[in-house]
């Protein structure tokens, strides 16, 4: 049984949502998001607190559209991040207008196209930090930077979250 589904919601000030038929729109200071709520789900307002409802068969349902619910919340009024370190000699990562440029060890420089509603910055040449105000979409293009050179087990080098942990093999014996 989801007890996230049973979890209300508390909207910040400043962070107003619209349900237009199944279409729920949330709208805060960095932004607004859409989402379309599946036939028979609804949202209730008690007390500054938001319940989504729906078939007691689906909780586990209700309780995914209460976590994205949530989540547009969190997007529209702090917003998210993900920060990638880059490890390994001569690996660089640098903005350049809306592209990110990564030197990655091969033999052609990697670019990037920043997509809309990303923001990218490069705070030191080793570190990437992407932010936005869809966590899907923050965690999408975080992926898509770490998958053009994944952290290798016997060096550690790569593009790593920065709060990964890469379990280090040994070398072979001779």
């Amino acid at each position: 049984m989801s007890r996230v589904a049973k979890k209300p919601i508390t909207l910040p000030n400043g962070v107003e949502y619209k349900l237009d038929g199944q279409q729920l729109t949330v709208k805060g200071p960095k932004g607004s998001l859409d989402l379309q709520l599946p036939e028979a789900f609804g949202v209730t307002e008690d007390n500054q607190e938001i319940l989504v409802t729906g078939p007691e068969q689906q909780v586990a349902l209700r309780g995914t559209i209460r976590a994205l619910f949530g989540n547009m919340v969190t997007g529209v009024s702090d917003g998210f991040e993900r920060k990638l370190e880059l490890r390994g000699v001569g690996y660089r990562a640098q903005m350049q207008g809306n592209s990110l440029n990564l030197s990655l060890g091969f033999s052609h420089p990697v670019e990037f196209t920043v997509p809309d509603g990303i923001s990218i910055e490069t705070p030191s040449q080793t570190e990437v930090v992407v932010r936005g105000i869809d966590k899907q979409q923050v965690g999408q293009v975080a992926a898509k930077i770490r998958a053009y050179r994944p952290p290798e087990p016997y060096k550690g080098k790569g593009v790593r979250y920065a709060d990964e942990r890469v379990i280090m093999k040994e070398a072979k014996k001779a």
